[in-house]
């Protein structure tokens, strides 16, 4: 199993969007990002585990975990011109934008704030991507170690 973050601003598309959704299940569409494209498209898979975090709002940070239900595919929205991510230049023969489609897992009581990550930063999330200086990719892999420790952390502002 890998494990992701996976970032959304709140307004647009938040974990409240989610958890409303039939099934709790919706596609991750509209990255316009090459990087982050290519790991939708290649290195997601149906199984995987990943943190919902809210970007660009009072309080960023990772409130629950999400799982990938089905692996990369064309993201419809390229295709769509009503949508806000449509893209003229994409061909449905050799699509451009990728997908995945997630459901909610877990939701959680406290986010583990962006401000609790980074008190960790010198020690057990050092090498977290989200924590390097000019990362600003939606979609990013977290390690195995990484995921256990942020776990705990979520678990810990439970009982604070």
């Amino acid at each position: 199993m890998n494990y992701w973050l996976m970032k959304s601003e709140p307004q647009t598309f938040g974990i409240d969007h989610l958890a409303r959704a039939a099934r709790q299940t919706a596609g991750w569409d509209g990255v316009r990002n090459y990087q982050a494209r290519n790991m939708l498209r290649d290195g997601f898979r149906a199984g995987d585990h990943a943190f919902f975090y809210h970007s660009s709002c009072p309080e960023p940070g990772i409130y629950g975990v999400i799982e990938v239900v089905r692996a990369g595919h064309p993201d419809p929205t390229q295709f769509d011109r009503g949508s806000a991510h449509y893209d003229a230049d994409s061909d449905p023969s050799d699509p451009r934008w990728y997908q995945v489609e997630v459901r909610l897992l877990t939701r959680f009581s406290h986010p583990v704030t962006l401000a609790t990550l980074r008190e960790h930063a010198q020690g057990a999330l050092r090498d977290l991507a989200l924590l390097r200086r000019g990362n600003r990719l939606s979609v990013m892999p977290v390690g195995a170690g990484e995921w256990k420790f942020i776990l705990r952390l979520a678990r810990d502002s439970r009982s604070s």
